[in-house]
């Protein structure tokens, strides 16, 4: 299967957190995005990566993503390495998108960063032909997406390019909610309390996109970095 964008994502949820408005924009405009985790986060204080992959599989639905896959690295110890680029080049390769979404370059979770220096890196080495892969038995031919991103997550960030996703919002919120051991849910209970499960952390992911929007005069807005200049066929593709 081809797609027209995949998002690599540390973590299950970070790419709810972070980007889900646009990927329900591209899904609602025909399509085909897909998700691949690399870990289950597995090192989470509340609820299990059996529970991370229930939510993860409800969240999908949500989205309307053509597919989503773990790799199942470690989380927390997976690394820029020979062994992780050859997983992530496999998925690439397979799914051959023309854009690729991925973690933040820097951000408060280590795993965060390291997963976007490990999908930048496995992006262009993806392209290479002298670096074989196989899936099914069969030899992979080479492939690098046109367009990487980087979608902003818990640390402030100067995005390169916004997109308006207010359409979307309330979807958003659902999927993210599909992660109810992960963040303030009425339906799960657990003792233990972190950043991330309180009410006023769904009120800052409100706050920021709702600035970022603001930019653009929207109501929400998703903010994406690039490493390298963004270019347009005409000044009138930004207004």
């Amino acid at each position: 299967m081809k797609l027209d964008i995949l998002v690599f994502a540390a973590h299950p949820d970070d790419a709810e957190l972070s980007c889900s408005g646009t990927i329900l924009k591209h899904v609602a405009a025909g399509k085909k995005v897909g998700i691949v985790d690399f870990t289950r986060g597995e090192l989470g204080t509340r609820g299990s990566a059996d529970l991370r992959d229930e939510e993860a599989a409800a969240s999908s639905k949500i989205l309307g993503l053509a597919v989503r896959e773990n790799l199942r690295m470690r989380d927390g110890f997976f690394a820029n390495d020979e062994i992780h680029q050859l997983q992530l080049i496999t998925m690439l390769r397979k799914y051959r998108p023309e854009i690729v979404l991925c973690n933040a370059l820097q951000d408060r979770h280590p795993d965060h960063g390291k997963g976007s220096d490990l999908a930048v890196t496995s992006c262009f080495l993806s392209g290479l032909i002298r670096i074989r892969t196989e899936l099914d038995g069969s030899a992979q031919e080479a492939w690098r997406p046109k367009l990487v991103l980087q979608y902003i997550q818990d640390n402030y960030i100067k995005p390169d390019i916004l997109v308006d996703v207010t359409d979307f919002w309330d979807q958003k919120m659902e999927s993210i909610q599909a992660f109810k051991s992960q963040f303030h849910s009425d339906d799960y209970n657990d003792p233990n309390q972190t950043y991330i499960s309180t009410p006023e952390f769904l009120q800052v992911i409100d706050a920021r996109a709702r600035e970022l929007g603001k930019a653009i005069s929207a109501t929400y807005a998703e903010g994406f970095t690039s490493k390298k200049l963004l270019g347009v066929e005409s000044l009138f593709d930004l207004v």
